[in-house]
């Protein structure tokens, strides 16, 4: 199998070293034609074949990643019994079971000093093992849960298989709000905008081709227009490729380092505990030692006793109490479907003084309600919602919350430029009974409006004054300050036009706007209440318009 040499990645540039995987088999592939790609990946239009399939995961590997060298059982098993505390308790065991047991007579014999400290030991690593293999296992299930289906052709057959199935020569489709499972060279699409976030951390989408590149266009492979890659998300449109690399052997695959050895920061704290400890045990025991064997001369007994204060200094208990402790809290957390895989990570959580997280699902519901339409004086108008109906019933993107408030508004019976986080709009074109072509926008307001030069009040189409962004936010500024989403709505007359660019989406006609409510859940004044009894503090906020408040608390 083809190897890559070295991948890094610095700032928001992607360097890859000369003759790596990328460049032999990936980015090569960009500039051939898909004839080229299925002959020499022995493949064909209809896809695999099973014993094909066989004979390509044996040869390229499977579509996984290999477990964290910290989640084996193994890796568990160190972990719980091996750490600074154990193994300072354990010389201290030994030294107690030597200076009690077999450098003393038959009548002073007493070994419960070491049996206590052996046994603290091992009911201590005990409790955490049993604790975090349990909370392994919970999550393995749940991983068996969540695994994602992908969409494949074989023998001619469209058929969903686990993503780890998916072998190199695939032939895979994909289509909006799904996360490409590998690395592939795209042969067909439609509309397809993807963005590369988890490779690039840029939030770019970029908009995706299944053309064949010349080989003048050099450009980075993440630039590369034809190549989608494993662990990018589809934003909108469709598209269909041949699976060109699998696993680690892909980009994403590539940025996979060896497990970080850095230790938390109680990890840390009761490492520095033992450390002390051991400071004190190498200063005190040959003080004492010295101390008593001068002055007395029965160096033996000075010996016996100076282990004796190393022992003493000791607290024998407490890997116990910090152990016992950490599972109980994660005992609790468990009871509220709370997985704690890593015992320590307990004191973090319990550290924690900002716990940020989605409101969506948790204080609201997962869905917003349509609450008003109205024109551009904040009068109802049904007009409005008729021409979002028409945009979002249209559009073949990610049909997302708002569409599905409108369509559920409505029940009424092109072509488009999807939705993209850049534009924050959505142009669609739909055409009425006698032939004539209406562009219709909705989206972002003030994106919606620097597109505008026109309004439209009661049927009259009117110039846009310079004001008017100002005009349009003393509108709708009540309904962003109780907290509401609120997106413009605009239209155009194109004629007899059957295809739209950006260039068209100029010149447009604002005809009012759509406002949208986050109702909170039935549980959520009751959870706010009881976060409250527990001293929380509840605050939200929201990266939108500076006239947006939160207000969805106020139940």
């Amino acid at each position: 199998m083809l190897k890559y040499s070295y991948l890094y990645y610095e700032g928001r540039n992607l360097f890859l070293s000369k003759a790596t995987l990328f460049d032999n088999r990936i980015k090569k592939y960009a500039y051939c034609k898909p004839p080229e790609i299925y002959r020499d990946l022995g493949t064909s239009v209809l896809g695999l074949s099973k014993e094909q399939v066989d004979v390509m995961r044996e040869r390229y590997g499977k579509n996984s990643f290999q477990e964290r060298k910290t989640d084996t059982t193994i890796q568990r098993l160190r972990r719980a019994f091996i750490n600074p505390f154990h193994v300072i308790l354990f010389i201290l065991g030994i030294v107690s079971l030597v200076t009690d047991v077999f450098i003393v007579s038959n009548f002073t014999r007493n070994a419960t000093t070491a049996l206590i400290i052996f046994s603290m030991i091992i009911i201590s690593s005990i409790i955490r093992l049993i604790q975090e293999l349990r909370a392994k296992s919970t999550a393995a299930q749940l991983d068996r849960l969540i695994h994602e289906k992908v969409t494949v052709r074989r023998n001619g057959e469209l058929r969903e298989i686990p993503g780890e199935e998916l072998v190199v020569g695939d032939l895979v489709l994909f289509s909006a709000g799904d996360r490409v499972p590998a690395d592939i060279r795209l042969t067909k699409v439609t509309d397809l905008f993807i963005s590369q976030a988890a490779i690039t951390g840029e939030s770019a989408i970029l908009e995706k081709s299944c053309r064949t590149l010349c080989y003048k266009e050099q450009e980075p492979i993440t630039q590369l227009e034809n190549l989608a890659f494993m662990a990018t998300t589809v934003i909108s449109g469709k598209g269909e490729g041949i699976v060109l690399a699998v696993g680690t052997d892909t980009l994403y695959g590539g940025f996979t380092k060896p497990d970080s050895e850095d230790k938390n920061a109680f990890q840390k704290g009761a490492n520095s505990i033992a450390w002390v400890m051991i400071r004190f045990m190498a200063v005190l025991v040959p003080i004492v030692f010295l101390i008593l064997g001068i002055t007395g001369g029965k160096w033996l007994e000075s010996f016996a006793f100076a282990l004796s204060v190393a022992v003493g200094l000791m607290p024998e208990m407490l890997p116990m109490v910090i152990t016992a402790c950490l599972a109980k809290g994660s005992l609790a957390m468990g009871k509220k479907q709370t997985i704690i895989k890593d015992l320590n990570a307990m004191q973090s959580f319990g550290s924690m003084d900002v716990l940020c997280m989605d409101k969506t699902g948790t204080l609201t519901n997962e869905s917003i309600l349509l609450e008003y339409y109205m024109d551009i004086l904040g009068n109802e108008n049904t007009e409005v919602l008729d021409l979002a109906y028409l945009n979002s019933s249209y559009h073949s993107g990610v049909c997302n919350p708002i569409d599905n408030a409108i369509l559920a508004c409505k029940s009424m019976p092109g072509r488009e430029i999807p939705f993209d986080y850049t534009r924050k709009f959505v142009s669609t074109l739909v055409q009425d009974n006698i032939g004539n072509s209406h562009l219709i926008m909705k989206g972002d307001i003030a994106h919606i409006l620097s597109r505008c030069s026109h309004v439209e009040y009661r049927g009259t189409r009117l110039p846009m004054e310079k004001d008017a962004r100002q005009s349009v936010f003393s509108v709708v500024g009540e309904m962003l300050q109780d907290g509401m989403k609120v997106i413009a709505v605009a239209r155009k007359n194109v004629g007899t036009l059957r295809e739209i660019t950006p260039d068209d989406e100029k010149d447009m006609t604002l005809v009012g706007y759509l406002s949208f409510f986050d109702a909170p859940k039935q549980t959520a004044g009751e959870s706010v209440t009881a976060l409250k009894r527990l001293k929380g503090k509840v605050s939200p906020s929201r990266k939108s318009y500076p006239l947006k408040k939160t207000t969805l608390l106020i139940f």
